[in-house]
């Protein structure tokens, strides 16, 4: 039986591919692995949610109502998430939610009443695993195109994809550097780490 109580998954580049600033529900695609990866962990009782910055929202690339729209959109798809927790605000606003800071870790959790020990982070940049460590959850990183390849380096746990994430997750909370099954990590990266794909 897991110890795992909750996972609590990055939306953009680790549910769903990454479009930047994205307003279109018509765009969102789950990556590969997504839908069974979240059947696995409600077969299994473990909670899910949605913990996401969009600033997007603070620097006037789109509405409150946009983001509804496309996380109405994953719910969907890959739904029904136990919590969403979103962050309008942009990097300069000093806010204690956007990751790495923990806030949405911890309302996340607590909306669940979960304890964030008993909970998973996954996400694909090193931001998602810092609050995770910040809140006191566990992160794991699945690398996408955007991850910068010091952020593969300093995190704790690394999965080749969101599937095998969940699979090592079921048998407990995360052990070990790479977490994979029997395959050989797959990290592809982009030779332009900061363009438009990856503030959020």
């Amino acid at each position: 039986m897991s110890g795992v109580k909750a996972v609590l998954f990055d939306r953009d580049g680790t549910l769903v591919h990454d479009v930047p600033y994205n307003g279109d529900p018509d765009r969102v695609r789950p990556v590969d692995g997504a839908r069974e990866a979240l059947g696995l962990l409600r077969e299994s009782g473990i909670r899910t949610g949605v913990v996401t910055n969009q600033s997007g929202i603070a620097r006037g690339l789109l509405t409150d109502a946009d983001v509804r729209r496309v996380n109405h959109r994953v719910d969907e798809l890959l739904g029904p998430f136990d919590v969403w927790a979103v962050c309008p605000h942009g990097p300069d606003d000093g806010c204690h939610c956007r990751k790495p800071e923990p806030g949405l870790i911890l309302w996340a959790a607590g909306r669940i009443c979960t304890a964030p020990a008993d909970c998973v982070v996954v996400g694909d940049i090193g931001a998602d695993v810092e609050a995770a460590h910040r809140a006191g959850a566990h992160g794991i990183l699945v690398p996408a195109p955007e991850t910068r390849p010091e952020e593969t380096a300093r995190a704790e746990h690394v999965a080749p994809d969101v599937l095998t994430a969940v699979r090592a997750v079921l048998t407990g909370q995360p052990q070990g550097r790479v977490l994979a099954d029997e395959r050989p990590l797959r990290i592809a990266y982009d030779t332009a780490h900061d363009t438009g794909g990856r503030p959020r």
